[in-house]
């Protein structure tokens, strides 16, 4: 006897069913996240006592953006992608494309023309005054954050071994500048490789204990190190003064011959016949610490090619296969550690002339997560996307300071700048989902035969592409 099936017991949901259903869920999961952080808002009153302030309007915001977003992305954005994925195997057509677009092909060298030229654009554009905050909070500071991420892309990007306690070595090169400097009087350009060695030794002294060590294991130790470091800093009052600081921290010079202080006869602006202004010494800084990012790209890019650098890429692979192959996995992992501490340690003597004020503050685990989380997105061993990673997140939170008309959409006690790690963590959700291997997801081996070819991210391990 034949059975039949009805058609109906075979229907699959539709994307939009999917995604109502899951939008829903996103909803209801972000209204229990957010209910107790954005709704609900706590203080105190003349008398000290507890005054809870309910923001159901903002909380109403959070949520109908999630569920609509994860509605849209199930529903229309995810299907659209999987169709042209679909389309490109079928036709044949190939992931990375072989010929190259004009800007593809020279995007560096646009990149630094334009980085040359930025601080006189913004001088043009926004007046000498005016462009302070551009040139200091969306130059500076950017670039801090590539060349430590850059410093970090060694450890993590090319070695393989997952570094929680990076900032310790940012932190040993900001407290060796304002030490030496305030307690000898040597200048900003002898401290500078002083402070990277310092920082050097330090990772080789956080290598010997971790050699052994992969994995969780290897996270644990590095992020008691960093911790370590902070405490240190903290509580050894006669040296660093503790949650005082340093303060008075000398600012650098232009190799000696002409000084930014205001008091001081070779005064850059007084010798030139300028009017006195900080702009000039804001331009200088983004120039130097330029010149040492294009420095760490330069040793990253020469490391890679040799044959430390191919051991850094086996060891990250494979470490069994590595021993395996007679390499000397001690000396790789110290000289990972080392080289990546003493980067770390030149951005802290630029963080420290810059600022003229260190205290432990500035160098809290939070600062080794978003290190960290700019070398994964930008996708582990890619200077170029990890550079855009930087320009992204610590650019975009930045940004979110000058965006005053979000008051109007979210109310007038909305401050976004507060928001700014929520959104954040949101970008990184985002991207991971989207693009897992990163913002750069092909990269080009350092050993081909005859001739360079791009590898597809679809091809390389996952998280390395």
């Amino acid at each position: 006897m034949a059975v039949t099936v009805s058609p109906e017991s075979d229907v699959v949901a539709s994307p939009v069913q999917r995604g109502l259903k899951e939008g829903f869920y996103a909803g209801a999961i972000s209204l229990g996240l957010f209910v107790l952080f954005i709704g609900l808002k706590t203080g105190q009153n003349i008398s000290n006592e507890l005054v809870v302030t309910t923001r159901w309007g903002l909380l109403a915001v959070f949520v109908i953006v999630a569920a609509v977003g994860r509605f849209l992305t199930v529903g229309f954005i995810k299907p659209h992608l999987d169709k042209r994925k679909l389309a490109k195997a079928k036709t044949g057509v190939l992931e990375i494309s072989e010929e190259k677009s004009f800007f593809h092909k020279h995007f560096l060298k646009i990149a630094l023309v334009f980085l040359l030229c930025y601080p006189f654009l913004a001088m043009m554009i926004f007046g000498r005054q005016g462009s302070l905050k551009y040139v200091d909070n969306f130059g500076i500071q950017i670039l801090i954050y590539v060349m430590l991420a850059w410093g970090l892309n060694i450890v993590v990007g090319l070695a393989g071994l997952l570094d929680l306690g990076y900032v310790a070595f940012y932190a040993v090169g900001a407290y060796s500048y304002a030490l030496l400097s305030s307690q000898f009087g040597l200048s900003f350009w002898v401290l500078l490789p002083v402070a990277g060695i310092l920082a050097g030794f330090w990772g080789i002294i956080l290598g010997f204990p971790v050699l052994r060590l992969r994995g969780d294991y290897l996270a644990i130790v590095t992020l008691a190190f960093g911790e370590i470091i902070r405490l240190v800093l903290l509580n050894w009052t006669a040296v660093t003064k503790g949650t005082f600081g340093i303060s008075g921290i000398a600012k650098a010079s232009v190799f000696g011959i002409w000084s930014f202080d205001v008091g001081a006869p070779n005064n850059f602006a007084k010798v030139f016949g300028l009017s006195m202004s900080s702009a000039y010494y804001k331009i200088f800084l983004f120039y130097v610490i330029l010149l040492l990012c294009m420095l760490t790209a330069y040793v990253t890019i020469k490391l890679r090619r040799m044959p430390i650098g191919r051991a850094w890429e086996a060891l990250r692979e494979d470490e069994i296969a590595c021993r395996s192959l007679g390499i000397d996995t001690v000396i790789t992992k110290l000289t990972a550690f080392a080289t990546g501490a003493m980067f770390g340690g030149f951005a802290g003597s630029f963080f420290a002339a810059r600022q003229g004020f260190v205290s432990p503050e500035s160098f809290v685990f939070l600062e080794s997560a978003v290190i960290l989380a700019i070398v994964v997105l930008g996708g582990m061993g890619s200077l170029t996307g990890i550079a855009i990673a930087a320009l992204v997140m610590v650019g975009g939170t930045e940004l979110l300071r000058e965006m005053e008309f979000l008051k109007h959409v979210f109310g007038p006690d909305f401050t976004p700048e507060l928001y700014r790690m929520l959104l954040f963590g949101l970008a990184m959700v985002i991207v991971m989902l989207f693009k897992p291997r990163g913002f750069v997801g092909s990269r080009e081996p350092t050993a081909f035969l005859r001739e360079r070819k791009a590898v597809s991210g679809s091809f390389t391990k996952e998280g390395h592409g």
